[in-house]
């Protein structure tokens, strides 16, 4: 295990299992006990979070400072030493932005690992990390916890067991996040989705709960299911690459550090797979018996779509507004902020880092979806009279941008997805948490029905127009500074991205799709101000609404806590954006350096 002074992304980990665990056996009439736990448990996950996003960058740097020390205090006499020191010299260069193979990129940017054998005849391990890539979904995932367990204080049906399948939902999405182990990483996945299905046929609204909990959990199974087929197949045929034609590559790997020197040909770690990938483990043709089919070109499909079942991906996507309306306002807020990056940052990592031959082929066709999602997410959302119909709709329009910047393929676009991802995930939570407030007290989400809210809930009203203007895309906030990158780099990949089916060939379509996709921008700005002018504007009826009031100061400190972060990415994106490209240049290497 990496020495870090203490196993910090273990404790992030279990901290919410080991809370949720006390907290089932305290008895249920101490309610502000339990709640007590919760937040306490979701306060030091998130601190931990922003420890690890603060200090990533010094990590990396120290980590990579002390390898090339002891190597130099090794000696140069061998030439297995010069290798080493080669290595060590481009893993330094990491954060400074030069060229370097994906592997070493990977494997040198990964900060406070935690590596121990679990399996080791399974290729199994409890191998956990973070790099630029998943830091942001670290600090994102404590921010919605601690807001959610802040939100859920009303509850007062079965507190207990409430706060403890919601617990162990978050550790589940923060095993995932961390995973350099694809194995632990469907370990993690599935453990988010049971408390999912519990918290909303439970505490969900009792007109569509058990129908949207049944249906959420069918979709995101399958696709999973799907996904763990082709990730077996790939760890298969990665070991049989290392026992053949690829054994002088495993053993220099080992040499050099990058692989531990107890590794197996057979694995699961996202590491080795990498490295298998890297050198053409799966693009040998003549797959299944067909000439010009290689495993990645077969599988990656199955694999990205897989995952993007949970990003929402069309066709697959309308598991999602029903569980968005059905659950708990809580569990909205972690469905919609987190959940759905959980789904797209496992297809970048399962599918694109790991497939990168696949990508290059399906990505280009498959970015018509994402189209589709932007598009039509937002014609649906607009049409909606359900408060929470609209966001859970518009959260489907925003996660296609998500993967419309995976599917540019260069860096800018990619960048963009990822501030998306987090911008997202932050603006959408803080809807969620809107709508609840107005629901808990109105106990309608009728839009026609309501009006005036903003004179009896000024706070609400002013944080949802805050996430609004962010939704549109306005400048200043976070929606901006994300959409714009992915419409550039889609303008640039024009030229360099064409489509073949047969003896057709479509090219320089890129700059379209983006010229189509900025009608989403403009629908969303019409059902935004469509909302906002019924719900919080006008005249509000007293003699309907006689027991409405404002929100409490608690709550006014979650929209605080959501709000701020929109602000801040929006006018200071270099806290975030170069963080990213770190993480993203490992998989733009195994692109071709795109």
């Amino acid at each position: 295990m990496e020495a870090i002074g203490f196993p910090v992304i273990s404790l992030i980990i279990f901290i919410p299992i080991v809370a949720a665990v006390i907290i089932l056996f305290i008895p249920r009439e101490q309610g502000d006990l339990i709640k007590g736990i919760a937040i306490t448990a979701a306060a030091s996950v998130f601190a931990l979070s922003l420890f690890v996003y603060l200090n990533y960058n010094a990590r990396v740097d120290d980590i990579s400072a002390n390898q090339a020390a002891l190597l130099s205090e090794a000696g140069r006499d061998s030439e297995l030493l010069q290798l080493n020191l080669a290595v060590s010299s481009q893993s330094a260069s990491v954060l400074a932005g030069q060229s370097m193979t994906g592997t070493q990129m990977f494997h040198d940017g990964l900060a406070f690992q935690e590596r121990v054998e679990w399996l080791p005849a399974l290729g199994i391990s409890y191998h956990v990390g973070v790099d630029g890539l998943n830091a942001p979904m670290v600090l994102l995932t404590g921010m919605v916890a601690v807001a959610g367990v802040l939100v859920s204080w009303r509850i007062t049906d079965r507190t207990r067991e409430f706060m403890a399948f919601f617990l162990l939902l978050v550790a589940g999405v923060y095993g995932v996040f961390v995973a350099i182990d694809m194995f632990l990483l469907f370990f993690f996945y599935e453990l988010a989705i049971f408390p999912m299905y519990l918290l909303i046929a439970t505490w969900g609204w009792a007109q569509l709960r058990e129908y949207a909990a049944m249906k959420l959990t069918l979709y995101i199974l399958i696709g999973s299911v799907v996904a763990l087929v082709g990730v077996i197949a790939m760890v298969l045929v990665a070991q049989n690459y290392f026992l053949n034609e690829g054994a002088a590559v495993f053993a220099t790997a080992k040499d050099a550090g990058i692989l531990p020197q107890s590794a197996s040909e057979l694995s699961f770690s996202m590491t080795q797979i990498t490295l298998a990938a890297e050198n053409g483990a799966f693009n040998v043709a003549g797959y299944a018996g067909v000439e010009s089919l290689t495993f990645a070109k077969l599988w990656f499909p199955f694999i990205f779509i897989g995952f993007g079942v949970l990003a929402g991906v069309f066709p697959f996507h309308n598991w999602s507004p029903d569980g968005h309306v059905a659950a708990p306002t809580a569990v909205s807020m972690i469905h919609a902020g987190v959940l759905m990056k959980l789904g797209a940052y496992a297809a970048l990592r399962s599918g694109v880092q790991l497939l990168p031959q696949g990508a290059e082929v399906h990505l280009p066709w498959i970015v018509f979806l994402t189209l589709v999602n932007v598009v039509y997410g937002a014609f649906i959302a607009f049409r909606q009279r359900d408060f929470k119909y609209v966001i859970g709709f518009s959260s489907v329009s925003h996660m296609g941008l998500v993967s419309m910047g995976f599917a540019t393929m260069n860096l800018t676009g990619m960048t963009g997805a990822g501030l998306q991802m987090f911008s997202h995930g932050a603006m959408t939570a803080l809807f969620f948490g809107c709508v609840g407030m107005v629901y808990d007290r109105a106990h309608t989400r009728d839009i026609p029905s309501l009006g005036g809210f903003i004179k009896i809930m000024p706070w609400v009203g002013f944080a949802f127009i805050v996430g609004g203007l962010t939704s549109m895309g306005m400048p200043g906030l976070s929606g901006f500074i994300s959409e714009f990158p992915i419409f550039q780099g889609m303008w640039r990949a024009s030229e360099s991205v064409s489509l073949s089916l047969g003896p057709f060939n479509l090219s320089n379509y890129y700059s379209i799709m983006v010229i189509i996709a900025a009608l989403g921008i403009i629908i969303t700005a019409a059902y935004v101000l469509r909302v906002t002018s019924q719900v919080f504007f006008g005249d509000f009826d007293r003699q309907k609404y006689p027991d409405v009031d404002d929100i409490t100061v608690r709550e006014r400190f979650v929209l605080i806590f959501l709000g701020t972060p929109l602000v801040l990415l929006g006018t200071l994106p270099f806290i975030m954006a170069p963080m990213l490209e770190t993480g993203l240049r490992p998989v733009l290497a195994l692109l071709g350096g795109a």
